[in-house]
């Protein structure tokens, strides 16, 4: 790890950030921080705005630096070792460090205490746990704080303050997790990948006619046996152009939102228009010319609010479904690049896929948190799947290792997609093994059936044995091979057989043949070559 000489917090500092991935940042490019969306991330990563940062946040995070200050003696009392606040990177990778031990091998991340940590640390208590039982934005940024630091763990800290007296403190450790860490470097590439195919999105134009009308003038009218004042033609002309200038093409949150404030304001004027008539009604009978232009702007309006809310709903549900369709689309082309360099190791789509953004849209009401929760989900699946991929070719790997072999293996496919590289290496090895012992055990007993039929080429040559064998009973010849598979893992040639006394009992062919019942002198023989060598090795 290289040490980067900024300050954090200056301006220096952020602009160091501009150009690294973070740990801080990492919880938001999972999609899993509660502070900020993916989308806002690869937004900021790609134009170079940051949000402005108002007093109150500015304050908030000058209390955190002060805090943590306070709580590095407390954290180096527990670690034993003082603690160096700086910042480290390896390559693209970086991380700021609250403190950090002079060797590297500890690393101390501090937080303020709030009832979310409060309820974690309750748990960590239970279940005699540790960090790993912490909510996992915070588990992301410790895991790149160490594969940045090659830190061993982390000691993660909340503490509370009361000017400089400690109110409360919690702690426990974390320590790195493989997993974690592999989600995390493939989720930072696709991150990249996404920050270079960032397109802004246009602004929304401002539609007027979209809007809740507030135009119409108001209704006067007066009555004594006739209608003595009124400006009822004027008012019917501008309540049907207003209303035939409603928008009915709903696309973004801004004409969702117009719409559905429009069907308020429609209920609004059909209920001054009733209020009109029933005062018109209240001063004189019924007036033909008067209630049949009322009825006409009333009856239009009722229709249009009807229309409007029926659109509202059926579009906004058009769209979250078109969302999700372009999530799910944008994982399937990602899928299909990956499978053009797999072959018949192709991997399947998840049959979850939609069911996951799905879930990750459930309760969200604008289209925009919709859209950023549904990219934020498919980002996800897409890490997934880059890193089955990368698995899937590292057993492919492993397999052609073993290319003299691959007969042994017509399950590969399922292998490569359900083993890890280590444990597909460790199955093949274990099936040649079995593959090469049943070939020396079937050309074995192959030799011996030759042996058995064949006529011998020279006469039997005597035992060593003194002890005269029953002629009665049928010698049994056994082989070089047969012996070593007797002896297993050791070997012996026929040259060192001939060093401990045995000589071929009968020779066919190129093979020589030994007789059976002396294999258990043999075994007493090399028994005691063993000890002389043992007893040899004590005298070193």
């Amino acid at each position: 790890m290289k040490i980067v000489e900024v300050l954090q917090g200056t301006h220096a500092w952020h602009a160091y950030r501009a150009t690294h991935w973070n740990a801080s940042d990492a919880p938001a490019m999972l999609g899993i921080s509660p502070y900020k969306s993916r989308e806002q991330l690869v937004r900021e990563y790609a134009t170079g705005i940051a949000p402005e940062i108002d007093a109150d946040t500015q304050a908030r995070f000058d209390e955190g630096h002060r805090t943590e200050a306070l709580a590095r003696p407390l954290a180096e009392q527990i670690i034993g070792e003082e603690l160096y606040p700086c910042v480290g990177e390896v390559g693209l990778y970086s991380a700021s460090f609250d403190g950090l031990t002079l060797l590297h091998k500890m690393v101390f991340e501090h937080k303020s205490l709030n009832d979310a940590l409060r309820a974690a640390f309750v748990e960590i208590e239970e279940q005699c746990g540790g960090g790993a039982l912490l909510p996992e934005h915070y588990q992301a940024q410790m895991e790149q704080q160490c594969m940045v630091s090659g830190a061993e763990r982390v000691l993660f800290m909340a503490s509370k303050w009361n000017g400089d007296q400690l109110v409360e403190e919690r702690h426990c450790w974390y320590t790195p997790d493989s997993d974690l860490r592999a989600r995390i470097v493939a989720g930072w590439e696709r991150f990249g990948d996404d920050v270079c195919a960032y397109q802004p999105e246009a602004a929304a134009p401002v539609m007027a006619a979209g809007r809740a009308p507030e135009q119409l003038p108001a209704l006067r009218i007066e009555l004594t046996g006739m209608v003595t004042a009124s400006n009822l033609g004027e008012f019917r002309t501008h309540a049907m152009g207003v209303l035939g200038s409603i928008k009915r093409d709903l696309r973004t949150d801004e004409d969702f939102a117009d719409a559905e404030k429009t069907v308020k304001w429609c209920a609004d004027v059909e209920g001054r228009i009733a209020a009109a008539k029933q005062h018109a009604l209240s001063q004189t009978a019924s007036i033909e010319e008067l209630f049949r232009a009322l009825d006409d702007v009333s009856g239009e309006t009722r229709r249009i609010r009807l229309e409007l809310d029926k659109l509202v709903k059926a579009e906004k549900e058009s769209r979250k479904a078109e969302i999700v369709r372009e999530a799910i689309e944008d994982v399937r082309a990602h899928y299909a690049a990956i499978n053009r360099t797999l072959g018949e190791h192709a991997l399947g789509i998840p049959a979850s896929l939609p069911t996951e953004i799905g879930a990750a849209i459930k309760g969200l009401r604008t289209l925009s948190s919709i859209t950023d929760a549904s990219r934020t989900a498919a980002a996800n699946a897409k890490i997934s799947g880059s890193q089955q991929a990368e698995r899937v070719r590292a057993c492919m790997a492993a397999l052609a290792t073993f290319v003299d072999h691959t007969e042994l293996f017509p399950d590969r496919v399922a292998l490569c997609a359900s083993k890890a590289p280590e444990d597909l290496a460790n199955l093949a090895r274990a099936r040649i093994h079995d593959h090469m012992e049943r070939e020396a055990a079937r050309r074995s007993q192959e030799e011996a059936q030759r042996a058995a039929h064949a006529a011998p080429v020279v006469a039997p040559v005597a035992s060593v044995l003194d002890t005269p064998k029953s002629q009665e009973t049928p010698t049994v010849y056994i082989s070089v091979s047969d012996i070593n598979k007797r002896i297993s893992p050791l070997l012996i040639t026929a040259d060192g057989l001939r060093e401990i006394g045995f000589n071929p009992a009968n020779l066919a062919r190129n093979a020589k043949l030994y007789d059976q019942a002396d294999f258990p002198e043999m075994c007493r023989r090399l028994e005691r070559v063993l000890q002389g060598a043992r007893e040899d090795a004590g005298k070193l």
